[in-house]
């Protein structure tokens, strides 16, 4: 593909009416694949964008530069490589073989530096301010990138119109740093969706962007109030607004979830939304039991970043508290946005099962905490809409 194309190096993804989960939820649910990107995840739209202003502006030999081993780092290394341009990824040592072969196919340097990501990040940055013909690429905080991201928005409008779907009830996506949800705020101004309900799911141990919403409200649950020790509060002057930033991380999702503190500027678009956000946060072991129900349904493998999301798809009881049914009985539109990953396989898939078997065998009577909104929480059953009665 040449460099000076103009055309968009992203492909439409599918939006897909699920039949298990619109008869277990008794909505429309509305699945949107992004894990169909050629990184395997939806940020492809934002990082493709990303690279081809940045081909535009600097020209065919600028050297795009990238710390990250998780999404970010796989998306920025296809779109350069669609697009014909050079990129190096730093990864901290100790990553894993298989991370470092799927960049290496995608004809990115890899450059293994330092113990951690900071330190990563740290020669990443070095490299390029000691040559002039190198950017740095975001991983989520870009307007840019929010602008690719939004394009998935607009998608889903355009397919809503084969199901005769004006626009939808909800919106359902998992929050890292943000970018996703950057995008799809931006994407929902662009369509006049300000006032459709956006949910951002994160798991607990990871969730810096629910605990920064509430910093910057009036809310008084110990939620709220009271953070974990191992997050701490960065204000910021420029925007007038408390950040969670998380010293270190509790969930197993933080491999694609685990950013220290949210995008300011997705907070500050949060909290400004007509529609607002409807946080909520979930344990992991919720996030692996929706994976497994996922692949089981759909036939399709996904990070725990994105079966945080599908919690809401396979758990009634929480979709109904955070989207509450229609008064007159109407049928609810809900999109879930499936958005992929790299970093799963069967293995893990079967370690999942695992651990969610294991914890329900100790108490099958038992339920899975959830908080969202202000602090309220929400108890949910192990076994309620379970894979096996899904089908």
């Amino acid at each position: 593909m040449s460099n000076s194309d103009t055309q968009n190096l992203w492909q439409e993804t599918p939006l897909l009416l699920s039949a298990p989960i619109s008869r277990l939820l008794q909505v429309n649910a509305f699945l949107k694949f992004e894990s169909a990107h050629p990184s395997h995840a939806y940020k492809f739209r934002g990082m493709s964008l990303f690279v081809r202003r940045a081909l535009q502006t600097h020209g065919n030999s600028v050297h795009f530069v990238i710390a990250s081993g998780g999404n970010a780092g796989l998306a920025a290394a296809c779109a350069t490589n669609i697009a014909g341009a050079r990129c190096t990824v730093y990864l901290p040592d100790g990553a894993a073989e298989s991370t470092i072969k799927t960049l290496k196919g995608q004809n990115a340097q890899v450059i293994l530096a330092g113990k951690f990501y900071l330190e990563a990040y740290k020669a990443a940055e070095d490299a390029v301010l000691s040559n002039k013909n190198t950017i740095m690429v975001p991983a989520y905080d870009d307007p840019i990138l929010w602008e690719g991201h939004s394009s998935m928005v607009t998608e889903i409008s355009n397919q809503l119109k084969r199901w005769a779907v004006d626009e939808p009830d909800a919106i359902c996506c998992s929050v890292g740093g943000g970018g996703m949800l950057a995008g799809i705020i931006v994407g929902c101004k662009k369509e006049n969706w300000d006032h459709v309900p956006l949910v951002a799911l994160e798991t607990i141990g990871s969730n810096c962007f629910h605990h920064s919403i509430l910093l910057n409200s009036s809310a008084s649950s110990s939620f709220a109030t009271r953070l974990p020790p191992y997050v701490t509060t960065v204000y910021d002057e420029s925007s007038n607004l408390n950040l969670a930033h998380f010293n270190s991380f509790h969930s197993k999702a933080s491999g694609s979830l685990g950013a220290s503190q949210p995008a300011t500027g997705t907070v500050k678009m949060a909290l400004e939304r007509k529609g607002g956000i409807r946080c909520v946060s979930i344990p992991d072991e919720l996030s692996m039991q929706s994976a497994v129900a996922f692949a089981n349904d759909h036939k399709t493998l996904v990070e725990l970043a994105c079966s945080t999301t599908l919690s809401a798809a396979y758990k009634r009881q929480l979709l109904d508290t955070v989207v509450p049914p229609h008064p007159d009985g109407r049928r609810r539109n809900v999109v879930f946005i499936v958005c992929g990953g790299f970093k799963v396989d069967l293995k893990d898939l079967a370690e999942f099962e695992k651990e969610v078997e294991a914890e329900i065998e100790k108490n099958p009577t038992g339920k899975w905490e959830v908080v969202y909104n202000d602090g309220e929480v929400v108890n949910i059953d192990y076994m309620a809409n379970s894979a096996e009665n899904s089908a």
